[in-house]
């Protein structure tokens, strides 16, 4: 699967960025008077790509087994290192992996832009493989917290470069495939997490193999992308055109190559060497896009699912079903929703998939609404308090989740793709962050019917605006995307 990184047998000629530009040109403005090249109007093979997109999504895999990590063996934790009964400190146990993660996704953009895509995640590798030595060795509160510090960075890293890296490798046709792979691993890694952690409660000092774990699919990360292709569109911009030749050969083929620089050369003239600055993010003919994805991701957990992930083995509890069964049912039901999204994703597209999901959690949470009524008691609360939340958790995974990951990288420009990746994700820990921090006191104060009935509005606020906002990207080439989003200059 893997082949050799120099680009010394390829059959045909190198060509300039220049001379790509004359051809796109030429091609453009001439009049198609005959059958368009074979290049242009097949598909090339899904199987080129598809090992380099696998093994970027270790890193979503990583992600979703530290986010679940210390969900079953906090409490061993806490007895071990001496803070048994301090809310205060688990809460920090919890809480720091998500402010290394805002870190870290805040120069994601900078650091992919400066290095590659593929260093990126070899990057990306580093802390979460130091940070989980220090933790699973450490015997003080401050030496967890440092590790879970030093993880966290690398979470917040590892998302959005994932995202850009498996657009930019991906093909038109299965790109939203490819794109859902990252949430169907974020699952399979909080699910695994979850899983091996169940006997924590038997063996003394297990949660100390939890972090050890989590090095060997790290360190897999880290030695797979020395194999990987690096993203041709990164290496268009550095001026690298016959490495960005030589890698769209391992990706798409070799009869795929000519085609795919020269739309590369519509947009980008591989010879950008200015800066781009942070104010351009948020004025200009750029605001738009990253303002539908900054509001995607803050709407998306402006639903609520982390609040219902967090309040699932509560009401699973009341109904008489044991955690740990709780977590496999959430778990198998996320994933489900993961694996019919990446079916339908290249058929259906991006923003019916949205517009059905935002619409289906406003309906679950309606279900939970009508199940805190004082009205309601038996039987009927709790079947439907445990069906509203799994239907929530469904549909949010069929559209909600794996969707926004994958719809900005396609419709950034190609200039402002990583950065503006950077300051979407910065949001999503931001209001992520606040949630999480808010929820169980607003659930105090306003009680279930009140806070779910918030949320439910956030998912129809969600519908109206990807209805007006959000352009379907299936099967188009990011130039595609890009001219059609984007006013002339």
């Amino acid at each position: 699967m893997w082949a050799h990184r120099t680009g010394e047998f390829s059959m045909y000629k190198r060509m300039s960025p220049r001379d790509y530009t004359v051809v796109a040109d030429v091609e453009d403005s001439s009049v198609v008077s005959h059958s368009i090249p074979d290049q242009e109007t097949t598909n090339p093979s899904w199987r080129l790509s598809f090992p380099h997109v696998l093994a970027a999504t270790i890193s979503a895999f990583l992600f979703g087994y530290h986010l679940g990590v210390v969900n079953e063996p906090l409490e061993s934790i806490s007895f071990d290192l001496g803070f048994n009964g301090n809310t205060l400190a688990e809460g920090l146990v919890v809480s720091t992996c998500l402010g290394g993660a805002l870190i870290g996704s805040l120069f994601s953009g900078w650091i992919a832009d400066g290095i590659g895509r593929r260093r990126a995640f070899q990057l990306c590798a580093l802390p979460m493989i130091v940070g989980a030595s220090i933790s699973a060795t450490t015997t003080t509160l401050a030496g967890m917290l440092l590790g879970r510090l030093l993880v966290g960075t690398g979470m917040g890293l590892g998302p959005p470069v994932a995202s850009l890296y498996v657009t930019e490798v991906s093909p038109p046709f299965v790109r939203g495939t490819y794109g859902s792979f990252i949430q169907i691993a974020t699952c399979l890694g909080l699910m695994g997490a979850l899983l091996f952690g169940i006997p924590v409660r038997e063996i003394a000092g297990w949660w100390r193999i939890c972090f050890w774990v989590s090095t060997v699919p790290a360190g897999i990360l880290a030695l797979s992308m020395m194999f990987c292709a690096e993203s041709p569109h990164w290496l268009y911009k550095q001026g690298r055109t016959a490495e960005a030749e030589a890698e769209f050969e391992r990706l798409l083929g070799g009869a795929h190559v000519k085609f795919a620089m020269q739309e590369l050369s519509k947009l980008d003239r591989g010879d950008e060497s200015d800066v781009v600055h942070f104010s351009e993010l948020f004025y200009g003919r750029c605001f738009r896009v990253v303002f539908i994805g900054s509001t995607l991701f803050a709407l998306q957990q402006l639903s609520g699912i982390n609040a219902i992930f967090y309040f699932s083995s509560t009401v699973f509890k009341n109904a008489g079903v044991p955690s740990d069964l709780a977590n496999v049912f959430v778990g198998i039901v996320n994933i489900s929703g993961s694996v019919i999204a990446m079916v339908l994703m290249d058929k259906l597209g991006r923003k019916v998939l949205l517009l059905w999901s935002f619409f289906g959690m406003a309906v679950s949470m309606g279900l939970q609404v009508v199940a805190a009524s004082s009205n309601m008691l038996g039987s009927g609360t709790l079947y439907l308090s445990v069906g509203g939340m799994l239907m929530f958790v469904f549909t949010f995974a069929i559209g909600a989740g794996p969707v926004p990951g994958l719809l900005l990288p396609e419709i950034f420009p190609s200039r402002i793709r990583a950065k503006a990746m950077a300051v979407c994700m910065s949001v999503h820990w931001v209001v992520n962050f606040f949630v999480g921090l808010l929820f169980l006191r607003l659930l105090e104060q306003l009680g279930p019917r009140i806070l779910y009935t918030i949320f439910g509005t956030f998912c129809l606020m969600a519908v109206v605006f990807v209805k007006r906002n959000v352009t379907e990207t299936k099967g188009k080439s990011l130039q595609e995307i890009e001219i059609a989003l984007l006013p002339p200059e």
